[in-house]
C-alpha cells in the first residue's frame, strides 16, 4: 500500500536528519564541555537533556489526551524505551555505572533499532514526528554523552545485570498486555512497521523465545567493541614497554 500524505516514510529527508542529529548531537555537546572545563557547563548539558526528556513525554500526554486518540491503557509507560528513558534520566543524574549500563544496552540496543525502523504513522511537522525523535533520540544522546564525558562503559558482568533487568522488563509488559490488551513490548504480535522482529516466528512462544535470544545477541555485540579495546590494551601495552 502506498503511503499517503503526511504519512512517515522511512528515511525520508526527514527521517535521516532526525539519525544525523543524534549521531552528532552527542559529539558537539562534549566537545563544548571539555572546552569550556567547566563543571557547571556540564551541569547545564545534563539538566538540558533532562527537561528535553521530561517535557517532551509529558507534553505527549497531554497532546495526545486533547485529540481523543487514546485510551488510558494505550497511554501507560510500558513500552520499552519508556523504561530506558527513565534510566538514563537517572544514569544522566547520578551519574552512577550501574544505572549507565542499563540505559547504553537498552539504548543503543533498544532505542536505536526504534529510531532506524520506527513504529510510527506520522511525518514531520506533525507533533507525534517531533515528540517520537527528541524522546528516542534524547536516550541515545544521553547514552553517548556519558561515555564521553564520564568515561563509563559497560563490563563483563553488565550483560548479565542488564539480561536480569530486562527479565523483569519482560515480565511487567507480559502482565500488562494480559491486562489491556497493549502490545507493549510487541509481546503480543511484531510491529507493523518492518523491523529485525519481522524475520521472526509468527508463532507466539517461539517469536517470543527468540526475541530474548536476539536481545543476548544485541547485547554480546554492543559489548564486543569493549571487549577488543580490553584485548588489544595489554598488547599495546607490551609493544611500548622497554626492552630490558
Amino acid at each position: 500500500m502506498e503511503p499517503e500524505p503526511g504519512d512517515f516514510q522511512a528515511y525520508s529527508l526527514e527521517h535521516l536528519v532526525a539519525i544525523l542529529l543524534t549521531v552528532t548531537l552527542p559529539f558537539v555537546l562534549a566537545a563544548s564541555v571539555r572546552r569550556s572545563g567547566s563543571r557547571w557547563m556540564e551541569r547545564a548539558v545534563v539538566v538540558s537533556l533532562l527537561a528535553a526528556l521530561v517535557g517532551n513525554y509529558l507534553g505527549y500526554l497531554v497532546f495526545v489526551r486533547r485529540l481523543g486518540q487514546l485510551s488510558w491503557p494505550q497511554m501507560l509507560p510500558m513500552q520499552m524505551c519508556d523504561w530506558a528513558m527513565v534510566v538514563i534520566i537517572v544514569a544522566l543524574w547520578t551519574g552512577h555505572r550501574r544505572w549507565f549500563e542499563v540505559a547504553y544496552f537498552w539504548g543503543i540496543g533498544g532505542t536505536l533499532q526504534a529510531m532506524l525502523t520506527p513504529n510510527l504513522r506520522y511525518a514531520f511537522p506533525d507533533l507525534r514526528f517531533i515528540s517520537f525523535f527528541v524522546a528516542h533520540s534524547g536516550i541515545i544522546v544521553g547514552v553517548v554523552f556519558l561515555m564521553l564525558t564520564r568515561r563509563l562503559r559497560p563490563y563483563p558482568m553488565s550483560i548479565v545485570r542488564v539480561f536480569a533487568w530486562s527479565e523483569l522488563y519482560f515480565v511487567s509488559a507480559m502482565i500488562v498486555d494480559a491486562t489491556t490488551g497493549q502490545n507493549y513490548g510487541f509481546l503480543l504480535h511484531k510491529p507493523e512497521a518492518f523491523s529485525l522482529l519481522s524475520y521472526l516466528s509468527d508463532d507466539r512462544p517461539l517469536y517470543l523465545l527468540q526475541m530474548h535470544g536476539l536481545a543476548l545477541v544485541f547485547f554480546c555485540l554492543l559489548y564486543l567493541p569493549f571487549a577488543l579495546y580490553d584485548v588489544a590494551r595489554p598488547a599495546r601495552s607490551n609493544l611500548s614497554s622497554p626492552i630490558a
